[in-house]
């Protein structure tokens, strides 16, 4: 078979950090074995609100990068406040009571002027850049990943200017994720980030997204083929493990305002209060950008002195971090805009040997893969008393010794066995 040159256009690069660039970084290690030459464009010049220099090492050799200067909003806005942006650009939207006016201005702002987002300027340069490379290097093939759902526009102009198939990836829903609600949009905005969103939804030949509730809602949108490719983990080089000696329950990733679980923190409350030695042993330890309103929960239940808040690590880092913890936690939003969201550590998280304690709304993606893989336990919002039931069930477990997750059949979501699936799909339209 002759191997295949596909262009993909993301955002999220290395040096990026965070879940955002993951996927692509993995899609394209692996296309190469599959007979196609992945061709990456990326912005020269991007505002990353995470970065991971260690990341670089990741990227295949085999693959040709591309790069575009970029018009970022964000380095402006950092001008007013450098960490508010940062974290504004990272999701970290703080609660809408203890929003500043400087914060409900760069929302308004992000939501009502920036549309789809503040990549939007990236658009027009690079579609003028790539019209021309894809002629003079006979590329057939295109995949735009978002968000930013910027670069879906990207993909839209070229579909209209040449003939090349178009595969639009979506690692998140556009109009119906979790903090849309939060960009104080005017109707007239509402209906432009509509508009689009439809336009690329039937315009592309093919739609992949990571859940099954994201293809039931563009279903709804277009009548294009979706296929369902989820995230994945990787083969990590393997290492000693040393356990930690606390009965650790370790978060990593952002921990947003929304994601505060108050059923954790009373049932930690309750717990210490009911088993005398569980305040010798309980560690908290939260990995990654952490929201002030979790912050501050965690102070009024008392809980801080058994906080172990460590911030953004690199991403080696936070894999030992996973297999050396004694129980992970999965925290999602609890409203129906969440149920599709399938956060990228899950994957990690099950093939780490840790038990996993998934909280989250009712119907969750994520609920149906933890339990189908014996990877953990997941709970709705409303279902305290079964979480302290578990909590408890795996601190007698640290006591002995024996607490440890048996996963099965998660072979088919390492990062290889994906890419096959995505390379079945690119040949398929050939």
């Amino acid at each position: 078979m002759d191997t295949k040159k596909i262009l993909i256009i993301t955002y999220y690069w290395p040096p990026a950090g965070g879940p955002g660039v993951q996927r692509w970084l993995k899609f394209v290690k692996y296309l190469p074995d599959f007979d196609i030459q992945p061709i990456v464009y990326i912005p020269e010049n991007p505002t990353y609100p995470i970065v991971d220099a260690n990341l670089g090492k990741e990227v295949s050799d085999k693959a040709i990068v591309l790069k575009q200067k970029i018009f970022e909003p964000y380095q402006l806005a950092s001008v007013f406040s450098k960490n508010k942006t940062k974290k504004i650009s990272s999701g970290i939207i703080p609660n809408q009571k203890k929003q500043t006016f400087l914060e409900k201005t760069m929302l308004w702002v992000r939501g009502n002027l920036f549309i789809p987002d503040a990549r939007v300027f990236w658009v027009k340069p690079s579609v003028k850049y790539l019209e021309k490379y894809i002629v003079e290097n006979k590329i057939d093939t295109i995949i735009t990943s978002g968000p930013p759902h910027s670069l879906h526009l990207i993909g839209l102009v070229l579909k209209q200017k040449l003939k090349v198939t178009w595969f639009a990836d979506f690692r998140d829903p556009w109009t119906t994720i979790g903090y849309h609600k939060s960009l104080k949009l005017s109707a007239k905005a509402e209906n432009k980030h509509k508009a689009l969103e439809f336009r690329v939804l039937n315009t592309a030949d093919t739609i992949i997204v990571t859940s099954k509730t994201t293809k039931s809602e563009f279903r709804a949108i277009t009548n294009k083929p979706i296929a369902v490719i989820t995230n994945g983990f990787d083969t990590e080089p393997l290492t000693t493990v040393t356990l930690d000696s606390k009965f650790s329950l370790a978060h990593i990733g952002s921990f947003l305002s929304e994601r505060n679980p108050t059923i954790l923190w009373e049932s930690l409350t309750e717990l210490l209060q009911e088993i005398p030695d569980f305040k010798n042993h309980l560690e908290l330890k939260l990995i990654g950008a952490v929201s002030q309103e979790v912050l501050d929960t965690i102070s009024r239940f008392n809980l801080e002195r058994y906080l172990n808040n460590l911030g953004y690590v690199s991403h080696s880092e936070a894999v030992a971090h996973q297999r050396n913890s004694q129980v992970l936690l999965l925290i999602e939003i609890d409203s129906a805009e969440t149920k599709s969201i399938i956060p990228g550590k899950l994957f990690e998280y099950m093939v780490s040997n840790r038990p996993i304690i998934a909280i989250g709304p009712k119907d969750s993606d994520f609920a149906e893969i933890i339990t189908e893989t014996n990877t953990g336990v997941f709970f709705e919002y409303t279902e305290k008393e079964k979480l302290k039931h578990t909590i408890k069930s795996y601190y007698n477990q640290f006591l002995e010794g024996k607490l440890q997750s048996y996963g099965v059949g998660l072979q088919k979501y390492s990062r290889k066995n994906l890419t096959k699936e995505l390379s079945k799909l690119i040949h398929s339209k050939v």
